[in-house]
C-alpha cells in the first residue's frame, strides 16, 4: 500500500499522511500469464514424449529395440508396462515394485478379462527381466501380452 495524503482532508497545504486504497494488480497478472505459458509448454513437452515412447499414459522415454510386426495400437483398458535400462519397472508414468505390479495385474484382471498387457522394455534390459514381468501378467490371469517396438526406418 502507498503513503500519502488522503484525499479530502485539507488543501495542498496539508502535511497529514494517509494510506490509499490503490491496489496495483498489473504485477499479479503478469505473473500468472508467465506461470500459465510455462505450463501450457511443459505438458506439451510431455504429451509430445509420450507420443514417441509409443506410451498412451506416461511421458518415460524408452529405447525400444526396432522390428517390423504388425504394431498393437493402445486403447485405454490396456495396459502399458515399462521396464527401464536400470531394471525399474514404470506403470502409468509411476515406478513400482514387483509387488506393487502384481496388484496391479490382478485389478485389471478383475476389471476387464481382456486387458492386453504391453511390455515396453528398453534396448539394454536383460531378457529375463521381460520374461520375469510376462509371467506376473500370466500368473494373474492376463493372458494377453505384446511387446512394444520400434518401427524401422528404411
Amino acid at each position: 500500500m502507498a503513503m500519502g495524503k488522503v484525499p479530502g482532508t485539507g488543501g495542498d497545504d496539508s502535511l497529514e499522511e494517509g494510506v490509499f486504497a490503490d491496489i496495483n494488480i498489473t504485477p499479479l497478472t503478469d505473473i500468472f500469464l508467465v506461470l500459465l505459458i510455462i505450463f501450457m509448454v511443459t505438458s506439451t513437452v510431455i504429451v509430445r514424449r509420450a507420443d514417441t515412447t509409443g506410451s498412451t499414459r506416461s511421458g518415460i522415454k524408452v529405447n525400444l529395440p526396432k522390428g517390423n510386426a504388425a504394431d498393437v495400437m493402445a486403447s485405454r483398458t490396456d495396459l502399458p508396462v515399462a521396464i527401464l535400462e536400470d531394471g525399474r519397472v514404470v506403470l502409468s508414468g509411476n515406478v513400482v515394485s514387483m509387488d506393487e505390479l502384481k496388484q496391479a495385474f490382478e485389478k485389471a484382471k478383475t476389471d476387464n478379462a481382456e486387458t492386453l498387457v504391453i511390455v515396453q522394455a528398453d534396448q539394454g534390459v536383460p531378457h529375463g527381466k521381460v520374461v520375469e514381468v510376462m509371467e506376473l501378467a500370466k500368473k494373474a490371469g492376463l493372458g494377453q501380452l505384446a511387446i512394444g517396438v520400434r518401427a524401422e526406418t528404411p
